[in-house]
């Protein structure tokens, strides 16, 4: 499963600065634990049914209504906006999920506004964090519909 990516279609768009919509003048890069984050994916259903992961559309109503954090595959880009050959996973939380979250799983906030303009500007590679694979066990990975290598 890849690793969850720092956020970078829409902060790093070509916009001249100052431009940013009122509210989100900053990047802010959030660091939570590793278990906060294991927490979440062992309850996580996908947003949209899919016959090779749910045994049935009832049945995925069901979880879906029931769980705390939701999960979809989005198509991974460049610094370019080119598509690449890997998805990246967008978690949604609401509920307990939510509350864990803000009160338990954060771990440090840390303002990348700068290095966010600059790697907009720049859109040098060598800026950005190494991504590696985030290990998660078949069962998790099974469930979030994920590929394991």
């Amino acid at each position: 499963m890849r690793a969850p990516t720092p956020p970078r279609r829409r902060e790093f768009e070509d916009k001249p600065q100052g431009s940013r919509s009122p509210g989100q003048e900053r990047v802010l890069a959030l660091e939570i634990s590793r278990e906060g984050f294991d927490w979440a994916l062992e309850r996580a259903v996908l947003s949209a049914y899919t016959g090779r992961v749910h045994d049935s559309r009832a049945a995925w109503k069901r979880e879906l209504r029931q769980s705390p954090v939701r999960v979809q595959w989005d198509p991974d880009r460049d610094l370019h906006l080119r598509p690449l050959d890997h998805r990246a996973i967008q978690v949604g939380l609401r509920g307990e999920a939510v509350r864990r979250y803000a009160d338990e799983w954060i771990r440090r906030i840390s303002d990348v506004t700068a290095l966010a303009e600059r790697v907009r500007v720049e859109r040098d590679p060598a800026l950005l964090p190494v991504e590696t694979a985030y290990p998660v066990g078949a069962a998790v990975a099974a469930r979030l519909g994920a590929a394991t290598a």
